[in-house]
């Protein structure tokens, strides 16, 4: 009888192992679940599901007429780079491993604009998890033969100024000067080019020039091309398609080690891009749910990963690009989120669009969403999670 029992008991802890074995999917397949099946009300995500196909976002599909139109207040402003037509609005959700929604064409290949600076700045964490990057406050000008970094301000510029948008760096790459990067409006000519200088790490600004500078950066340290890098070590071990492209522009390609080889850009603002599916972003995503392990197998560190979470003093509400963090701010006297909805520990990719990636460790939840207008992305949360 005890026999019996000892091997009754040993079969259930067996299967409760099994049971709680983390889910990865594999190359070309994602195991779908029943809302039910993961205790999701099945009606309340239907109605989430339906509320983000009716607030896609109106701006026009022809992805170059949405560019031009947000250019037209910047100086050197020529796309310089490939451009594609959008689709539908479509969208993913993933609870506890398993799709349990999705809408849209969601193996449709799109540009992802700004979701693409995500990407690149996993290809710099992987630089300093392999030691190529010793320590992230050390200055760019130390790893690299270019004038990019040369004199007193450009000189004192780290990777992690970089990484968090507060590098203030003056100059042109790509024949777009930095200044001409979402200029203060209504600014004269002269007050554009002679904006007030910033020490390295004091000031945030979102801007386009710099974070090229960044992938330009990443790509003498690595001496190959970025793609080739993510492909390597991130796209194909969490068993992605083939399907996704890195573009750079026509113009920024350099030589190096006798190879001509094209700095890819960290969005869409002038063309170029990441170009990719819902699936291969949610993979993505999910890569990061799981704190950078997939299948056992270690991709990115923890350690990154936490840095890539902590907020700078410049930004409370932005880690590395493109980490939106949802951190708790006052404001006049109240507390508030970004994404009022969701907890203070969850993370967003985001690009113009909007394409945004949802990442909620509390919830196990993965969300990614393209083509919903913004303003109401908390609304869609609220929803989701209420289902959840």
């Amino acid at each position: 009888m005890k026999q019996m029992l000892k091997k009754f008991l040993i079969l259930v802890l067996a299967k409760g192992v099994l049971f709680c074995q983390t889910y990865f999917p594999p190359y070309g397949d994602w195991e779908r679940r029943q809302p039910k099946e993961m205790g999701v009300n099945a009606r309340k995500l239907e109605r989430a599901v339906k509320f983000a196909v009716e607030h896609e976002n109106n701006a026009p599909r022809k992805l170059e007429d949405f560019i031009k139109a947000t250019l037209t207040q910047e100086p050197h402003g020529e796309i310089i780079g490939p451009t594609k037509d959008r689709g539908d609005i479509s969208g993913i959700v993933v609870k506890n491993g398993y799709i349990i929604a999705e809408w849209g064409d969601i193996d449709r290949v799109d540009m992802t604009f700004s979701v693409t600076k995500t990407y690149l700045s996993t290809t710099v964490g992987l630089a300093f998890d392999q030691g190529m990057i010793r320590n992230i406050n050390d200055f760019v000008a130390e790893y690299l033969p270019t004038d990019h970094f040369n004199g007193d301000h450009n000189s004192k510029i780290t990777w992690d100024h970089l990484l968090r948008q507060t590098s203030d760096w003056r100059g042109t790459l790509w024949d777009k000067p930095a200044w001409a990067d979402r200029p203060p409006r209504d600014a004269s000519w002269d007050d554009m080019q002679n904006q007030p200088l910033n020490e390295p790490g004091t000031f945030y600004k979102y801007n386009d020039v710099r974070v090229n500078l960044l992938a330009l950066s990443a790509l003498h340290v690595w001496r190959r091309p970025l793609p080739q890098v993510l492909r390597k070590y991130v796209m194909d071990p969490i068993s992605a398609s083939n399907t996704w492209r890195w573009h750079g522009y026509n113009n920024s390609w350099v030589l190096i080690d006798g190879q001509m080889m094209q700095s890819v850009s960290g969005g869409g603002h002038w063309g170029g891009g990441m170009w990719i599916n819902a699936l291969d972003h949610a993979r993505f995503g999910y890569l990061f749910l799981r704190n950078g392990q997939w299948s056992g197998k270690r991709i990115i560190s923890e350690k990154w990963i936490e840095m890539a979470r902590m907020p700078g003093p410049a930004n409370l509400r932005y880690g590395y690009m493109n980490w939106f963090l949802n951190t708790r701010l006052d404001s006049n006297g109240k507390t508030t989120l970004d994404i009022p909805a969701a907890p203070e520990s969850v993370v967003t990719f985001r690009g113009a669009g909007s394409n945004i990636i949802y990442i909620d460790w509390e919830n196990d939840l993965v969300a990614v969403v393209r083509w919903i207008d913004r303003r109401h992305f908390n609304e869609f949360i609220e929803k989701l999670l209420a289902a959840i």
